[in-house]
């Protein structure tokens, strides 16, 4: 049976929640090469509540010192393509300084796995993901629009440097496709402890949404389905909607069947979460929602005058080129090659970009 921790926190107490959670699931660390992956999707100031908090961070790399591993690398590959960006986004989250010195750049080298040939033969992975004898993910309760939540399986994503998740993206080709690409690329190495910030939440048309919830708890696991069960059950959402989680129970990475999973702490269904449009409703035996999902790839991107700057980023980070500056500064879609893979809206540091 698994377990999941649900304990109540905020950021300037979550480093006894971190303790807490480090005695429920041990880890062999003392002399150990440790990686700690927040979850930095890209620029974002931590009340924006889209990256890992600091906060989390800093109490995580605190507590792990207390195991005197052998050393210690925090790093993640934002949505970005330059590896450059990768500082950038560190830095103006706060999660440089959280860091404590052992900020690592981990996009720089990677390693070329076996991955799926009707997608991508062969895959790079950071890296020092892959030197790691222990990694901690710290997944960031949330929305997503494609995948409907972004959390435990999702969060390991940023394996993939640079433009290699646009890639897949792109060869996923469908919403339903790509819930099942985030899963093989979680298994290319599974973490092997999830330290969750669900102190502020985010939800409506996540990862980027401006809609933010006060949680106040932070969850743990050594199990990412479980805790994504969990999750979405907090969420008001049936986990076994969620395509990503039957796939990655047929792959024996866990199960999301709440008889099998205890409970440490108070599982509270949040109350009117908002979930994305179709949150949810993915379920394996509903003809009639499949093709909802699958109708949901005609949706495009638009950007609203109103909150868009021309920046341009959705347009230099698009791996189609489906995007490009029209009347008024303000960005256009070529909706015949326009792939639907929503880099555009969680890259917009604007959060102007919707589909539509």
């Amino acid at each position: 049976m698994s377990r999941v921790l649900i304990e109540p926190a905020d950021y300037t107490t979550c480093l006894p929640a971190v303790r807490k959670a480090l005695e429920l699931f041990p880890q062999d660390m003392a002399g150990k090469k440790v990686l700690i992956k927040p979850n930095v999707l890209r620029i974002a100031k931590p009340e924006e509540g889209v990256v890992t908090h600091p906060a989390l961070l800093q109490a995580v790399v605190r507590a792990v010192e207390d195991y005197k591993p052998a050393s210690i690398v925090v790093g993640d590959n934002p949505g970005l393509f330059n590896y450059g960006d990768n500082e950038r986004c560190f830095e103006q989250s706060g999660l440089m300084e959280a860091a404590q010195g052992y900020y690592q750049n981990i996009g720089t080298d990677s390693v070329q796995m076996d991955f799926d040939p009707e997608l991508l033969p062969r895959v790079g992975v950071s890296k020092a993901v892959l030197d790691a004898d222990v990694v901690i993910s710290l997944p960031k309760f949330k929305t997503h629009g494609l995948t409907v939540i972004t959390g435990a399986i999702k969060n390991s994503y940023g394996i993939l440097p640079g433009g290699l998740k646009a890639k897949l993206h792109k060869a996923s080709k469908t919403p339903e496709r790509f819930q099942e690409t985030i899963v093989d690329v979680f298994r290319l190495r599974v973490p092997d402890l999830f330290i969750m910030d669900a102190v502020v939440g985010m939800e409506g048309n996540g990862p980027a949404s401006p809609d933010l919830r006060d949680i106040g708890r932070i969850l743990a696991a050594d199990n990412a389905v479980a805790m994504d069960a969990v999750m979405a059950s907090m969420m008001g959402l049936d986990p076994g909607r969620l395509r990503s989680l039957h796939k990655a129970r047929d792959l024996g990475l866990g199960d999301f069947d709440p008889q099998g999973i205890e409970i440490i702490g108070d599982l509270v269904r949040i109350p009117d979460f908002k979930l994305p449009p179709l949150g949810g409703e993915d379920h394996m035996a509903n003809a009639d929602i499949q093709e909802m999902m699958r109708s949901k790839a005609g949706l495009k991107p638009r950007a609203d005058p109103e909150l868009c700057t021309g920046c341009g980023e959705c347009i230099e980070h698009c791996p189609v080129s489906a995007l490009e500056m029209g009347e008024d500064n303000i960005p256009e879609v070529d909706a015949d090659t326009c792939i639907t893979c929503f880099c555009c809206q969680e890259l917009c540091p604007e959060k102007a970009m919707s589909l539509q």
